[in-house]
Parts: structure tokens; sequence; C-alpha cells
């Protein structure tokens, strides 16, 4: 079976690997409320479709054991790239036990997507040079004590929250601390799909733009000076493409 990495839900998104994966299995499993509905269009007229949005681990992880032991092939999509918040491991733990053989195509994670749509670089030399994905907890799974919000902030990065949308306000109050409330914010929904919605703004108003807009799922938050830097008049350049270089190393 394959696990396969659906993108941010544009059906055009997909990998050419995934693609072909779709029009080739007889049984495909998807989260409805991540997808959009033309990537389903890469699947046979008689691909058995199961939609997975109301469904426990268990009972997925049941559909594809099934599948397999019926001699079809089958595709687990993910939404955005399968390496992040998937749950790929508490279902790979379980076909391993089930004697399943599986394996992974990568997709177009959510946080690419948005940085697409905001027409930003993450990493800016001498400004930020790291990027963070991580997500908080609220009635979720418990986030590692080494990893909570305020640590993560302590790096000053280009910060991207997953599963968070709902908690904003809270979220960019805390973030205020160490980024300064006139620090650059947006939040991308439904990236790359039909219904797309960006906000733009800084930790100080970002919530009221979010919560004016009535979002609750579906959506990253990014958060770093990443997100303004276009507007300043000096901007470093990285070492390998700066002008002031000496290329003459490269003919010697």
């Amino acid at each position: 079976m394959h696990f396969v990495g659906s993108g941010p839900g544009a059906a055009d998104l997909l990998t050419l690997r995934a693609a072909r994966l779709l029009s080739e299995a007889p049984v495909v499993l998807y989260a409805g409320t991540y997808l959009d509905a033309e990537v389903l269009a890469h699947c046979r007229p008689d691909t058995e479709l199961v939609d997975t949005q109301h469904l426990d681990l268990d009972e997925i992880t049941a559909h594809l054991v099934d599948a397999h032991r019926r001699g079809l092939d089958v595709v687990r999509l993910c939404s955005g790239d399968p390496s992040l918040y998937s749950a790929l491991t508490e279902q790979t733990r379980r076909l391993d036990a089930a004697g399943v053989p599986w394996d992974v195509t990568p997709g177009v994670p959510a946080y690419a997507a948005a940085a697409a749509t905001l027409g930003a670089e993450l990493t800016v030399p001498e400004l930020v040079q790291t990027v963070v994905l991580t997500r908080t907890r609220a009635r979720s799974t418990a986030m590692p004590d080494t990893e909570s919000l305020a640590r993560v902030a302590g790096l000053r990065a280009s910060l991207v929250l997953h599963l968070a949308i709902t908690r904003i306000r809270a979220l960019a109050e805390e973030l205020s601390g160490e980024y300064g409330a006139d620090c650059p914010a947006a939040v991308v929904a439904f990236a790359s799909r039909p219904n797309e919605l960006v906000l733009r703004g800084t930790l100080a108003d970002i919530a009221d733009r979010a919560e004016a807009a009535g979002l609750k799922h579906t959506a990253v938050i990014v958060v770093g000076r990443a997100l303004g830097v276009r507007a300043q008049p000096d901007v470093a350049c990285s070492h390998l493409y700066d002008p002031a270089r000496d290329r003459t190393e490269f003919t010697r």
C-alpha cells in the first residue's frame, strides 16, 4: 500500500508519482475535509473511495488491511506531506503488525504552499535562517515539555503554526513578547484551493483579522520578520549570489 502526500489541496500540485498511483489504485482512502474534489479525478471511475474524515485510526487501518488481504493495491492520501502531522507513525506500526508492506510518496506541504501564496522566502540572509514548523495544544495531543511555544519563540525564527487557528489570539499575545507586536504575521487558509483566503497583518492585529473571517480549520499561521523584508531598503545578499563575491575561484 502507498501513503501519498496529496499536497495542500489543489489537484495540479500533486506530484507525477502521486497522480500515477491514484490512477492505478483500486482503493483510495482520503480525508474529505482537506481535499479538493478535483484531486480524486485522477482516480479510475471504478475506484473504491473511502472518506476517512469521520473514522478513527483503527477503522482506517482496518480498511487498509482489508484491501491488502483482498489482493488490492490501496492509496492512503495524506493532506500536505506525510512527514508532518499525518499519523504516519501510528498507521505504519499497525500495518507492520498486520504484515502489510507500505511505502511513502511525498507531497507539497501546507507551509510551502502558504509561503508561495505570500510570495515569501522564509530564510533571508542575515535576518533569519531557521524555520520552525510546530503546533500548540488545546484539546489535542500533548506537546513535549521542551517544545513549549515560549521556548520556540526564543529562536525568533520564521515560525509556522499548524492546527492552531482557533487559538490565534492567545498565541499572538504570547509570541509578541519575543517577536514584538509589530512583527509581520499572516494566515493562509485553504492554501492553493479555489476558496483560498490570505490575511496579512502583525501580531498586534492578526487575531482580529482571523476571527472576523470566522476561520476554524485548514489554516496555517506564519510569523516572522522575513514576511516584511521586501519593504526594507537594504537586504543582505547570500554569500553564494553576492555580486561582491570573488568568482575567480570557480576558474582556478
